[in-house]
């Protein structure tokens, strides 16, 4: 655990967010085998999990939009608007096959459900995917808010994400703090006026001391013990 800042706990948060590719669950090999499907379909060469994986982290047009630029092919305009049309069935059919849960993932959930502190996906994957995937994990039933990037008008790191999951979970953001894995999850934070936590292991392509979140942990399975000190400290 690396405290980066000073997270003002003087309780324990009352709700608690959560991103979901990078933090909750492990996607990128199959968001990998859509992206693949895809550039298959336009006779384009595979990419590695790990060249995908640099491209996750900002919704699913971006992402067709870095394949085709890193495939040497960039759309734009009208092009690229059909390519994310071709994505959106293809990235629905692979969502589960291949993802698993990060360490400690449940295990936190069920922490902080069991302490009555209220919990929430806030993820620029599109609602519907996100839903299924963590249905498919069996996570829904401890979650009071499941929002998607497509439910909102900005995408993380703009804070409407995370307003909207808190405006349904009944908590004001000074009750709140932010889990995630990259810089896109500290920039929605501080737009919300959230604290930030990340978790090493995610997708960031960049140290995660450096993108200036209160607090950084080695897993969610040190999450809550790290939020219990922070607040004995307070």
């Amino acid at each position: 655990m690396t405290a980066s800042r000073a997270i003002p706990l003087a309780s324990m948060p009352k709700a608690i967010l959560f991103d979901l590719d990078g933090t909750l669950i492990d996607s990128a090999p199959d968001i990998t085998a859509a992206v693949n499907e895809l550039l298959a379909a336009h006779r384009l060469p595979p990419f590695s999990v790990e060249k995908v994986t640099a491209m996750v982290g900002d919704g699913m047009p971006r992402l067709v939009e870095r394949a085709f630029a890193a495939s040497g092919t960039p759309l734009v305009s009208k092009a690229l608007e059909k390519a994310v049309d071709e994505m959106t069935p293809i990235y629905l059919r692979h969502l589960t096959g291949r993802s698993r849960l990060m360490p400690g993932a449940r295990e936190a959930l069920a922490q902080f459900h069991m302490m009555g502190i209220a919990l929430a996906v806030a993820t620029n994957k599109p609602q519907r995917a996100a839903r299924e995937v963590l249905l498919h994990f069996g996570l829904v039933d401890m979650l009071g808010a499941i929002v998607g990037g497509d439910a909102v008008s900005h995408k993380k790191p703009a804070p409407d994400l995370l307003l909207l999951a808190l405006e349904k979970l009944r908590v004001d953001a000074g009750d709140a703090i932010m889990v995630g894995d990259s810089k896109a999850d500290v920039g929605s934070a501080r737009a919300a006026g959230l604290p930030a936590v990340l978790v090493r292991g995610g997708y960031t392509q960049v140290p995660v001391e450096g993108l200036g979140a209160d607090l950084v942990c080695n897993s969610l399975l040190e999450l809550p013990a790290a939020l219990q000190a922070l607040r004995e400290v307070a």
